[in-house]
C-alpha cells in the first residue's frame, strides 16, 4: 500500500530562559483519519528528530544551567532546624476476596527503636501518627489471615500517607497459622488477575527516569512492553499492535487518555492521566481474566485514589511536559468517611505565552486536564463516589512561519487541530452481608477531534484551497455491575455485566492522495467517512477462584460479547493456575481467548469507486481473536527480591487484511495518529506472538532499587497472499536496567538526594522499502509492498539519568520535590523512521529525540 505520514509534526527548541524547561520538546497535532501528502507533513516530523535542531553546545549549555538551578535548590533553599520531623500514616484494612473491613487488625511500625502501632477501629479503619519523615516499614496482621509487610512507604512533611491494605485470609484453622509477614508488591491489586499481571503506584510514575510522568511510558520498563517511540506513548506488547490496549478506570472502560489523541487509538505525546491522582492500580499484559474483555494486548486498569478524609491538603507542581498543576484535597461528609481530591493541569509554555514571554515558537501547543473523586463516604444505601477526567488540547501550524531551511516542510499548508475527551461517573459499592458485595458504575464519555488543513498557494490564486476536512465526535453511555461473593475462604465467586451504546458522528473530506478524475486540475474532493448512528455492545462474564489447598489457586471464567453493529458474538474461555512450590517459589499457567472490535476509522471507511462516488466496505469486519497461553515462574530468593520468568505464544486470526492477494494486514497499523486507508477488507488474516521474558526486582528498601528485564519476542502475520512476514512490531528483542539510590542529608531525616537512572537498548523495527523511482513519478512516497517489512531499522538504545532532592521543613507541615532528568543523555542517533523526501527526490532518515533535560518542581503542604 502507499504509505504517507499521516501526522504533522512540529518542534520548538528554546534559547531564552523556557530552554531550561522545553529544550526542543516534540509536539504533535493529531490530523485526520487519512494520510496526507509528505510535503503537508514533514515539520511534524521533525519533532521525531528532536533536539538535533539545537546545536550540542547550545544543549550541553542549557544542561549547566539545569545543574546550577538543581543545585539552588538543594542547598540555598533555607536548612531545615535539626529536630525531626513527624506525620500521620492512616488507612483501611479490608478482606481481599469480601472486601469487608477487618475490625481489630494489627498495623506496626517497624525498625523504629520506639514501638508504634495501631488496631482498626469498626469500620476497619486505623491511624499511626507521629512517624518519623522518611522511608518507613509496616507490617500488618490480623487472627487467621495471612499478613503483610508494606515496605518503602515514603513518609514527608507536607502530605499524610494514606494506605488501603488488603489481607488474605488463611485455609489452615487458627490454631495452626503461622505469621510470615510477606511484600506483595508482585501481586496485582485485582486478585482474579494471577497472572502476567503486577501492579504499580504514583511514586513509581514518579521515580524512574525518563517517564515524564507518564503511565504509558513507565509499563514501558516492564517485560513483554516495548514503546512505540520517543516522542508518543503507545506501548507494543508482546509484539501487538498499541490497539490491542484497554484502558479502565474506576472498573469501566474509557476513552484514550492523552492529549492530541485521535479516534481509534490508545496513545499519543502528552498524557492527560494525571499521576498524582491515581492509587496503586494494574498493569497486564496476558491471559487476563474474564473481568476484562475487547482487548487483544493488554489492559490499563486504573484506580483514582480518595482524599484525606481528616484534613486539608495541597499540592502545586511545575513539569516540562505534565506542566503548571495544582491539587487540593480534604474530607467531605466526615462524619461518613468521606473525601474529595480533584487536580488541574495546564500547559505551562502556553501560560507563559500567554504573559508575554518569547517561547520560541508560533506553533503554540495548548492542553490542559481535570481530574476528581469525590467520595460520599458510608450511608445506608452503600458508599457512593463521583468521579471524572476530562482533556483539551489545540495547535496550529501555519505555511508562513515555517523554517526555510527544513526541507521537511510545506510552507503552502496550514493547519488546525482541536482534540478533547472526557468522562464522568457515578460509582456504588453496596456490602449485602459479611462476604457478598455489588459494585456499580454508570458513565458517559466523550471524545472529539477536528482537523482541517489548506493550501494557501491555490493554483487559481482563489481563497485558501480546503485539502482535509476532519470531524469525529464519539459518545458513548457505559453501565457496568458485578456481583462478588466470598463463599468461603476457600471460593470466590464473581459476575458481571458491561453495556456500552455508542453514538458516533464522524465524517473526513479529502483531497490529500486523490486523483483528478474531473479534470478542473485539482485533485478530487473525496468522501472518506461519513456516519452518524449508535450501535451497542453487551458483555458478560463470570469468574471463580477456587484455593485447593494453600500451595494451589485455580481461577477460571467465561466472558461473552456481543457486537450489533455486524451481530458478531463471541465466547470467551479464561483459566489460570497458581501453584506455590516452596515459600520462595511459584508457577504459573494461563490461558485465555480475547476477541476486540476493529478501530471505528477503519469499520467506516469508505472507498473512492472508479465513477469518483465512495462508500462504505469494511461495515461486515467481525471481531479479531488473539489466543494467549502462558507458563510463568516466580522466584523471591531474599526479601524485596523477585526473579520472574514468562515464556507466551499467541495465535492471532480473523485479523483483517485485504481481499485480493496482497501484504496488507490491520496487525500493523496503530502506533501513529491516524490507519490505513484500505477498503474491502476481510477477517482472514492471520498471526503469531512468541517469546520469553525475564524480570529481576529489587524493590525499594535500604535507600536503593533496581529492576532488570529482558524480553526475547518474535511477532509475525500472513497477509491475504498467505506469506509469513515480521510484523511492524516485531523488535525481537528489548532490555531495560534500572537503578537508584537515596542519600540522606542530614541525621533528621528531612533532606535527601536521589539519583536514578536507565538503560533501554531494543532491536529495530521493521520496515517496509520506499520504491524510489515509482516515489519521484508519483510526487510522493510509494513503497514495495510485496516486500513489505522485509528491512529494519538500527538497534535502539538510550541512556536517562535522573538527579533529585527532597525536603521536608521541619517547622511546617510542608514538603519540596525538584528534580532535573536528562534524557537520551549521549545525544544517540536513534532513528524513528526512513522516508521519501519529495523536496530532494531520495529517501532520507528521520531521527528520534535526542538529549534533552526534563525538569519537575513540586511543593506540598
Amino acid at each position: 500500500m502507499t504509505n504517507f505520514m499521516a501526522n504533522k509534526v512540529h518542534h520548538t527548541c528554546y534559547d531564552n530562559v523556557f530552554g531550561l524547561l522545553f529544550q526542543c520538546m516534540p509536539f504533535y497535532v493529531p490530523p485526520s483519519a487519512i494520510q496526507p501528502s509528505i510535503s503537508a507533513i514533514h515539520r511534524f516530523l521533525v519533532a521525531q528528530r528532536g533536539v538535533r535542531a539545537a546545536s550540542l553546545q547550545q544543549k550541553t549549555t542549557i544542561a549547566m544551567k539545569s545543574l546550577h538551578l538543581f543545585l539552588l535548590f538543594a542547598f540555598v533553599l533555607p536548612v531545615s532546624a535539626l529536630w525531626a520531623q513527624t506525620q500521620t500514616i492512616r488507612g483501611s484494612v479490608i478482606d481481599r476476596q469480601s472486601e469487608m473491613p477487618l475490625i481489630g487488625a494489627a498495623v506496626e511500625l517497624l525498625g523504629n527503636s520506639q514501638i508504634q502501632g495501631a488496631t482498626t477501629d469498626l469500620d476497619g479503619t486505623f491511624e499511626l501518627p507521629g512517624v518519623p519523615v522518611g522511608r518507613q516499614e509496616l507490617r500488618v496482621s490480623y487472627l487467621g489471615y495471612q499478613s503483610s509487610t508494606l515496605t518503602n512507604v515514603l513518609v514527608t512533611a507536607g502530605k499524610e500517607v494514606i494506605l488501603d491494605v488488603r489481607l488474605e485470609e488463611s485455609l489452615v484453622s487458627l490454631n495452626e497459622v503461622v505469621v510470615k509477614a510477606t511484600a506483595d508488591k508482585d501481586k496485582a491489586v485485582n486478585d482474579l488477575a494471577t497472572i502476567s499481571a503486577r501492579q504499580f503506584n504514583t511514586e513509581e510514575v514518579m521515580r524512574y527516569s525518563g517517564g515524564r510522568n507518564d503511565v504509558g511510558r513507565l509499563v514501558a520498563n516492564f517485560a513483554g512492553v516495548a514503546a512505540s517511540n520517543d516522542a508518543r506513548n503507545d506501548i507494543i506488547i508482546r509484539g501487538n499492535s498499541p490497539t490491542g490496549v484497554l484502558w479502565r478506570m474506576e472498573g469501566i472502560p474509557i476513552p484514550n487518555p492523552n492529549h492530541f489523541s485521535t479516534l481509534g487509538t490508545t496513545g499519543g505525546p502528552v498524557s492527560a492521566l494525571n499521576p498524582n491522582m491515581i492509587a496503586t492500580s494494574d498493569f497486564l499484559t496476558g491471559a487476563f481474566p474474564a473481568e476484562y474483555g475487547n482487548a487483544l494486548a493488554g489492559v490499563f486498569d486504573i484506580n483514582l485514589r480518595k482524599g484525606n478524609r481528616e484534613r486539608n491538603e495541597y499540592m502545586f507542581q511545575l513539569g516540562a511536559f505534565s506542566g503548571l498543576e495544582a491539587l487540593v484535597e480534604g474530607p467531605f461528609r466526615k462524619s461518613k468517611g468521606g473525601s474529595f481530591v480533584a487536580a488541574y493541569r495546564h500547559s505551562f509554555v502556553e501560560l507563559a505565552n500567554a504573559a508575554g514571554m518569547n517561547v520560541g515558537t508560533t506553533a503554540l501547543p495548548r492542553y490542559k486536564d481535570l481530574s476528581f473523586n469525590l467520595d460520599f463516604g458510608q450511608g445506608k444505601a452503600g458508599r457512593f463516589s463521583v468521579f471524572g477526567i476530562g482533556g483539551h488540547s489545540s495547535i496550529e501550524f501555519l505555511g508562513a512561519d515555517i523554517d526555510s531551511t527544513d526541507l521537511f516542510a510545506d510552507p503552502s499548508q496550514n493547519a488546525y487541530n482541536v482534540s478533547r475527551f472526557g468522562v464522568a461517573g457515578v460509582k456504588h459499592n453496596l456490602l449485602l452481608n459479611d462476604h457478598a458485595y455489588i459494585r456499580t458504575v454508570l458513565s458517559v464519555s466523550h471524545s472529539g477531534v477536528t482537523f482541517n488543513s489548506e493550501d494557501i498557494n491555490s493554483p487559481d490564486d482563489r481563497d485558501p484551497l480546503p485539502l482535509t476536512d476532519v470531524k469525529d465526535e464519539l459518545t458513548t453511555y457505559r453501565l457496568s455491575s458485578y456481583y462478588n461473593d466470598k463463599v468461603n475462604a476457600r471460593l470466590t465467586l464473581r459476575t458481571g455485566i458491561l453495556l456500552q451504546q455508542q453514538q458516533l458522528n464522524t465524517r473526513v473530506d479529502t483531497r490529500e492522495g486523490q486523483p483528478d478524475l474531473d479534470g478542473d486540475g485539482l485533485r478530487d474532493w473525496v468522501n472518506q467517512r461519513d456516519f452518524n448512528g449508535g450501535f451497542l455492545q453487551s458483555e458478560a462474564f463470570g469468574q471463580a477462584q477456587y484455593r485447593l489447598s494453600e500451595a494451589l489457586t485455580l481461577n477460571a471464567g467465561l466472558r461473552g460479547i456481543y457486537f450489533s453493529k455486524t451481530e458478531d458474538f463471541a465466547v470467551e474461555p479464561r483459566l489460570a493456575l497458581n501453584y506455590q512450590l516452596s515459600p520462595q517459589s511459584r508457577l504459573n499457567l494461563g490461558y485465555g481467548m480475547h476477541h476486540q472490535t476493529q478501530p471505528l476509522p477503519v469499520f467506516f471507511f469508505r472507498e473512492l469507486q472508479p465513477d469518483g462516488s465512495s462508500r462504505p466496505t469494511n461495515e461486515n469486519l467481525g471481531f479479531t481473536r488473539n489466543q494467549h497461553l502462558v507458563l510463568g515462574y516466580d522466584f523471591t530468593p531474599a526479601p524485596d527480591w523477585r526473579i520472574k520468568a514468562e515464556a507466551y505464544h499467541q495465535w492471532i486470526s480473523r485479523a483483517p487484511v485485504e481481499n485480493t492477494p496482497g501484504s496488507f494486514s490491520l496487525l500493523n497499523a496503530g502506533a501513529d495518529f491516524v490507519f490505513p486507508e484500505k477498503g474491502s477488507l476481510v477477517n482472514e488474516g492471520t498471526g503469531r506472538n512468541l517469546g520469553v521474558e525475564m524480570t529481576v526486582e529489587k524493590f525499594f528498601s535500604k535507600g536503593y532499587y533496581g529492576l532488570l528485564t529482558v524480553s526475547v519476542f518474535e511477532a509475525t502475520y500472513k497477509g491475504s497472499d498467505g506469506v509469513e512476514r515480521s510484523t511492524a512490531f516485531d523488535g525481537r528483542y528489548v532490555l531495560n536496567f534500572l537503578a537508584g539510590k537515596e542519600f540522606r542529608l542530614d541525621q533528621s531525616g528531612k533532606r535527601f538526594l536521589t539519583l536514578d537512572t536507565k538503560l533501554t537498548t531494543a532491536g529495530g523495527r521493521p520496515y517496509t522499502p520506499v520504491d524510489l523511482a515509482a516515489s519521484r513519478i508519483a510526487g510522493r512516497e510509494v513503497l514495495r509492498e510485496d516486500e513489505a517489512f522485509s528491512l529494519r531499522l538500527d538497534d535502539y538504545f538510550r541512556w536517562d539519568f535522573k538527579i533529585g532532592f527532597r525536603s521536608n521543613s521541619s517547622k511546617r507541615k510542608r514538603s519540596q520535590t525538584f528534580f532535573l532528568d536528562f534524557q537520551n543523555l549521549t545525544n544517540n542517533d536513534n532513528v524513528f523512521a526512513m522516508r521519501y523526501n519529495p523536496v530532494r527526490n531520495e529517501v532520507g532518515r528521520l531521527n528520534q529525540i535526542g538529549f534533552f533535560p526534563d525538569v519537575l518542581y513540586r511543593v506540598e503542604f
